[in-house]
């Protein structure tokens, strides 16, 4: 009798727990969030909208009339390039994590694998997050506005003088030596070299913002300045489309900001609360250094200051409370105003619409001060407790993505000016690059 207990008791066993698996199997499955998808949804169309038209037509009206097209057009032409760039192979360099393990320094820590190239097994069904709750295909789009932005920001830094045709060619590039290998250093999570020592950018202060602005610089010093620079007057020829532009730039950086929460919860809200804070103070900032500066505010100045608070709370949007956000705010504003007005005087160097001294130098400020503002002695939301420690690892990472992003740019612009050339000639460089590159004009009166 007793045997056959046993046995039949394991019959039942037999049964039973193949369901019990399936059932633990079923509970454990990552089961997509419709509201996290539908947030990030519109977090990326809020991104690229940023870039087309926000940037196009933020750059577009602080160039002369004869370069609106020219600055427009390279802003669309990126924003295709960088998307199929990004299919083909970014989105793996950046996020492949293969070959990664924390704490180890190899390769992989600085350049991810290619087991996601042309997005392999990436299908409807793919989830991801930090809580495997929405589409996959939604966060390589979402991170794809990021690539496509950040190579169309240094855009401003040669506005004016560089051939279309080297454009292109130094965008695909720099998108694979620079961008895409320090947004996986960055971003791509355990093993990646600044991952890993800790470098707390939420948004891409870091990966975005002192990236293209460093790069922007070295552009501009290696093109030198436009004919006629700084003797000839080259003002602005329509404002108005640059404070729409930058409209477009505040609206859209709520995607930029709140949608790298990666879901629809309690840091996006944070994050869209005090990117709200700091650009209304790097607004302001900005425009009564000007006004006290130079006697009267500008709507240039205004617009400049909006975009400065914009990348200066990018890197601590996920860890900053209200009030160091106001501060950095504040801090961009000043700090921003005197480096592209001041320091671009005093040091000569033309870079066209202050691609530097707004994104380099509101990125470095932004990074820096994450370190102070993410601890919660001062009403940050990070983990923050030695906050000496945590601005030094903050330069730590500032100083190595200058010094990489400044070396490599060099070098590929000193490649491309041997085998094709960079600049248009001064002929061209005097008609203006919508009728020498591209045989149009903004305007037919």
């Amino acid at each position: 009798m007793t045997l056959r207990k046993f046995a039949g008791l394991g019959a039942l066993l037999s049964l039973v727990m193949p369901s019990l698996a399936m059932a633990a199997d079923e509970v454990a499955a990552p089961v997509l969030n419709s509201g996290d998808t539908a947030w990030m949804l519109t977090s990326t169309a809020l991104v690229l909208f940023m870039t087309i038209p926000g940037l196009a037509l933020f750059y577009g009206g602080m160039v002369r009339s004869k370069n609106i097209l020219s600055v427009m057009m390279q802003c669309f032409a990126i924003t295709g390039l960088i998307s199929i760039l990004w299919v083909i192979y970014g989105y793996s360099v950046a996020f492949d994590t293969t070959g990664m393990e924390q704490g180890v320094v190899n390769f992989n820590s600085f350049f991810g694998g290619m087991g996601k190239a042309f997005l392999a097994g990436i299908t409807p069904a793919s989830i991801t997050g930090p809580a495997a709750l929405f589409p996959e295909a939604v966060f390589v789009t979402f991170q794809m506005t990021f690539a496509i932005i950040t190579p169309a920001l240094i855009v401003g830094a040669f506005a004016e003088r560089m051939k279309f045709s080297a454009m292109l060619v130094f965008m695909g590039i720099w998108f694979t030596l620079v961008y895409a290998p320090i947004a996986h250093m960055v971003w791509s999570g355990n093993g990646g070299l600044l991952w890993d020592w800790g470098v707390l950018d939420f948004a891409g202060g870091t990966v975005v913002h002192i990236n293209a602005g460093v790069a922007g610089l070295i552009c501009c010093l290696v093109l030198g300045k436009r004919k006629g620079f700084p003797t000839t007057p080259m003002a602005p020829h329509n404002l108005g489309y640059t404070l729409m532009g930058a409209a477009m730039l505040w609206v859209g950086w709520f995607g930029f900001n709140a949608g790298s929460a990666a879901a629809a919860n309690g840091t996006a809200g944070m994050a869209m609360l005090v990117t709200q804070i700091a650009t209304a103070a790097a607004a302001l900032g900005w425009m009564f250094a000007e006004w006290i500066t130079h006697g009267k505010p500008s709507a240039l100045g205004i617009a400049s200051g909006v975009v400065a608070g914009l990348v200066a709370i990018t890197p601590a949007a996920g860890t900053v409370g209200p009030m160091g956000a106001l501060v950095i705010g504040l801090a961009a504003g000043v700090v921003c105003f005197f480096c592209a007005t001041t320091l671009k005087r005093k040091l000569g160097y033309d870079d066209s619409l202050d691609a530097f001294g707004v994104h380099g130098i509101g990125g470095i400020l932004g990074a820096i001060l994450t370190g102070v503002f993410a601890a919660p002695s001062l009403g940050g939301f990070g983990t923050v407790t030695d906050i000496a420690a945590q601005v030094w690892i903050q330069t730590k990472g500032v100083g190595f993505t200058v010094i990489y992003t400044a070396i490599v740019t060099f070098i590929i612009l000193k490649v491309l000016d041997a085998v094709m050339g960079l600049r248009v000639t001064e002929e061209e460089e005097a008609v203006g690059l919508d009728l020498a590159q591209h045989n149009e004009r903004g305007y037919n009166l």
